[in-house]
């Protein structure tokens, strides 16, 4: 039997005094022992705050993000051995590609995101800079810096991979240090995921803890500066958020009474009927049901009620349930035989109001001992009249158990979603934009997300139960009312926000990015002869002028076709409201700038890769004159061998006036 350890302070404890036993879900021998009353979570705390916070701050957001891809390679070399394990949770090979590679697909995104979206520095900013007086010489700015405290992720046994991942990636992201909760049931599985993240030997000292069983009064050692995310049941949570001293930030995501809604427009014979059978056969089965994005209830209009309960039955029929090391099983058991008392009470509750029309445990026989192992039959219910029910949309039995109800109209079907008051996930089988429409803004309050899916989108649909690192997961009410991922949302969850105020310079200093009026750096070399790494923020190079001819206007109106009236008729052009006359094209501004600063000779710029933010503020007359000034707004690694560029362009005329302003994208050489 394994002794199942917490890793606290840079040291792995064994389990002791008070440790709870881990059952193997299929077959219910005792494999492992979790917990230690002895254990010093408030010293954990104060590791984190004092060594692991430091460490993660001296990096910057790039640094971060490298050292999540360093984890996310490592555990993708070393994942079998998580998929081994998974099997004691009663997980089938499949469920383990949705828990152990989905954790890693989600490592991977946020190291993506952090390259690409945030800035090679300590500071991310937050919309553009404000000015407060009329000259520009003070203004304000916000940015998002690292909180200073501990995020303490609380997470659910169905997923011990994922959970713990898909928390701990825009912390660590963010430069906050983790510790993380699991379940007792799969905590095995957990620590077998941080002993694997520590051997990739990229992490900090105090960046990423472990507690395995109680945390007895060790979150009374959290103060404002500190963040609780919490998974699983409404009634933990409650008692978690109560218990959490004054000021400590706090999220859920509980018990989600998930829909899905069958169109109006949907016939037997469309694919849409097949594509809604295998989306709710999918959430039935995967992890047992123990998903908390699982489909629980169905909406289908009256006429389709019958015909999705024939298909539903003959598909679950299909269905093999038992150990998930046997050949051909396809669904394994649910965490523990405590679950399976729950699921069961619960399918109770559920049948008090609707027809039981396939499963159940009667004349249940899995590919496994069924007094020994967690395992749960497929449970399909019809309620036909789910405007008299009460507890069917308020009951979630977190397992194999989906309700399939009728619905009149689409208003009808929108009040039986929203009566579960609030959920992660809602999703809607059509092919009507029109439907699409009338759902999302009529049940849009009540879900975090609302998944659209029909036979144009099918082959690419990531599933109704599949939360996406790039999108919000989470959802109002009942749901917990917290938001996890989301991309760089996430990160910001752990991050202060706060309002700067001071000087350009200062606010340049501050943020690492050139704010217009702050000083700027000119020298003799053009800086397209410099390379990545000699383009300081501010570095500014200021053209001569070039006049802007009639001739000019006219060759460049018959060289690209662009005759448009305001260009080549004075007359037209002085009606309208916006031009003193005839007047340059924008486009031809714009390529005029380009040749007042480009340096033609070969360089460390490799490639113009586009611009942001074009704005032409002014009309250009001819025998006007342009001049430029290219300033380095910001820039980022990308490569070892190269990096982006980030450039103000300030376009200007003979008396000052700016004409037109963008950012231009170069890729320079290191």
């Amino acid at each position: 039997m394994q002794r199942i350890g917490s890793f606290a302070k840079g040291a792995w404890i064994a389990a002791g005094p008070g440790a709870r036993p881990i059952a193997d879900a299929s077959t219910g021998e005792i494999i492992a022992e979790a917990g230690n009353e002895t254990l010093d979570v408030a010293g954990m705390v104060d590791y984190a705050r004092e060594v692991g916070g430091p460490a993660l701050r001296a990096m910057d957001f790039h640094d971060r993000a490298r050292m999540l891809k360093a984890l996310a390679l490592h555990l993708s070399e070393h994942k079998q051995a998580l998929y081994d394990l998974s099997f004691t949770t009663g997980a089938t090979l499949r469920d383990h590609a949705f828990d152990i590679d989905g954790g890693i697909g989600t490592l991977f995104v946020f190291a993506s995101k952090g390259r690409r979206e945030m800035p090679e520095g300590h500071v991310l900013i937050d919309g553009p800079w404000e000015p407060l007086g009329k000259t520009g010489a003070f203004g304000g700015q916000h940015i998002y810096t690292p909180r200073l405290g501990v995020a303490f992720h609380i997470n659910a046994f169905n997923f011990p991979v994922w959970g713990m991942l898909e928390k701990i990636a825009p912390a660590f992201l963010a430069g906050v240090p983790s510790i993380v909760k699991p379940a007792t049931a799969t905590a095995h599985v957990t620590e077998l995921c941080v002993r694997l993240m520590l051997e990739a030997g990229v992490l900090p000292d105090g960046a990423l803890q472990l507690v395995t069983g109680g945390v007895g009064d060790g979150l009374n050692a959290l103060g404002p500066q500190d963040a609780v995310t919490f998974t699983g049941s409404a009634a933990t949570a409650a008692t978690v958020g109560d218990g959490l001293p004054r000021g400590v930030p706090f999220t859920a995501e509980q018990d989600s009474l998930n829909t899905s809604i069958l169109g109006p427009d949907v016939t037997v014979e469309s694919p849409e009927f097949d594509i809604a059978t295998q989306e709710i056969l999918r959430e039935m089965t995967t992890k047992a049901g123990q998903k908390c994005t699982a489909i629980r209830r169905v909406m289908v209009p009256e006429s389709l009620l019958q015909p999705l309960a024939d298909r539903l039955s003959a598909e679950l029929g299909k269905v093999v349930v038992g150990d998930p090391r046997a050949d051909g099983v396809r669904m394994g058991s649910v965490v523990s035989l405590s679950q399976r008392r729950d699921v069961l009470e619960k399918a109770g509750v559920i049948a008090g109001e609707a027809e039981l029309v396939f499963g159940g445990q009667e004349g249940f026989a899995p590919r496994g001992d069924m007094e020994k192992g967690a395992f749960v039959a497929p449970h399909l219910f019809v309620c036909s009249d789910p405007d008299a029910a009460r507890s069917l949309h308020e009951t979630e039995a977190f397992g194999p158990v989906s309700t399939l109800m009728p619905y009149r109209d689409l208003g009808h079907a929108c009040d039986l979603a929203n009566r579960g008051e609030g959920s992660l996930v809602a999703s809607l089988i059509t092919h009507s934009g029109h439907v699409a429409r009338e759902v999302v803004t009529g049940i849009g309050a009540w879900h975090g997300r609302v998944y659209v899916n029909n036979r144009d989108s099918a082959k690419e649909a990531t599933g109704h139960g599949a939360p996406m690192p790039h999108l919000t997961h989470g959802g109002p009410g009942r749901a917990g009312g917290g938001e996890e991922l989301g991309g760089i949302r996430a990160v910001k969850h752990y991050m202060q926000r706060v309002a700067v105020q001071g000087s350009p310079d200062i606010l340049s200093a501050v943020t690492g990015r050139f704010v217009p009026g702050a000083s700027k750096v000119e020298s003799g070399t053009h800086p397209f002869q410099m390379r990545f790494g000699e383009l300081e923020i501010g570095r500014t190079l200021t053209t001569e002028a070039r006049e802007i001819t009639l001739d000019d206007i006219e060759h460049f109106a018959h060289f690209t076709g662009d005759t448009f009236y305001a260009h080549m008729d004075e007359a037209a052009a002085k009606r309208n409201p916006f031009f003193p006359g005839r007047v340059a094209h924008g486009y031809l501004i714009l390529s005029f700038a380009a040749g007042l600063f480009v340096e033609p000779s070969e360089g460390p710029v490799l490639a113009n890769t586009g611009l942001d933010g074009l704005r032409f503020l002014k009309p250009v007359s001819p025998g006007d004159a342009i001049k430029v000034h290219l300033t380095v707004l910001d820039r980022k690694s990308r490569t070892a061998d190269y990096g982006e560029v980030r450039w103000h362009a300030d376009v200007r005329n003979q008396d000052d006036e700016a004409v037109a302003e963008y950012e231009l994208l170069t890729m320079v050489a290191k």
